[in-house]
């Protein structure tokens, strides 16, 4: 048995992380919706732990990612990629020489970095449900102004007071606003698309939910513009889009 140790001492931890599910190789369209998607670069992450799942492109015999490159873009946006899994030989190998060890495929990252981690069930679910954020919201008493953020990891987002242009609000399950929304709202943020927006009077900047996203450059409908209205994902055999409804009765 080795003898015990008075600087260190080793234990097993549960760390939290983000999953980046890589679908192209094209890093300038990576870059330009992460930009669309997330801002500018830093704001919406806060040095997050990222795993990158190359499962999507593994089958691509023509498949060839700058991992360094792709770190780099990721760290600007604040995620600190660690690791790679699912991927060809080539691709593993490339990620190994950017410093990404290859992570074992069973290990089952967070939807968010401050979800709280459960003990494993005996026997999941072979199909399990969309990931649904937990119980419990962030609640905003004061107005947000232009270039302040507020991101509920893990939950729902209420907000009683105005959204200002500029401000940007961010949650991983629905966002409601009590109060004009004028700037950004972005729920679903980490892929659910059962997420929702109300807002009590919607005019936004732009809006997203699961990763689909709309600016609202062009004015919305008389019924929609500046009245109770919700939000909605719709996915049919033509894709996913954006759908906005009245709640003025």
């Amino acid at each position: 048995m080795p003898a015990s140790s008075n600087t260190f001492e080793i234990k097993g931890a549960s760390v939290p992380l983000l999953t980046l599910h890589l679908r192209s190789c094209n890093l300038d369209a990576i870059a330009a919706e992460m930009r669309a998607q997330y801002g500018e670069e830093g704001g919406f992450f806060d040095r997050d732990l990222l795993l990158i799942d190359l499962s999507d492109i593994a089958s691509n015999e023509s498949a060839n990612i700058d991992f360094s490159r792709l770190c780099s873009l990721l760290r600007q946006h604040g995620l600190i990629a660690v690791a790679a899994r699912g991927g060809s030989s080539e691709l593993m190998d490339a990620a190994a020489f950017a410093g990404l060890p290859a992570a074992p495929q069973d290990i089952m990252p967070t939807r968010a970095a401050e979800a709280q981690q459960e003990p494993a069930a005996p026997e999941p679910p072979a199909a399990p449900p969309e990931d649904i954020p937990g119980a419990g919201a962030m609640f905003i008493t004061m107005p947000l102004r232009s270039g302040q953020q507020a991101y509920a990891r893990g939950r729902d987002l209420v907000i009683t007071a105005m959204v200002n242009a500029g401000a940007e609000v961010i949650a991983d399950g629905h966002i409601h606003v009590y109060a004009p929304l004028r700037g950004r709202a972005i729920a679903g943020a980490q892929g659910w698309k059962g997420a929702r927006i109300f807002a009590q009077e919607m005019r936004p900047e732009l809006v997203s939910i699961a990763g689909v996203w709309r600016t609202c450059e062009e004015q919305l409908p008389g019924d929609i513009f500046g009245k109770p209205a919700a939000l909605r994902l719709e996915s049919d055999a033509m894709g996913d889009r954006l759908v906005f409804e009245s709640l003025s009765g």
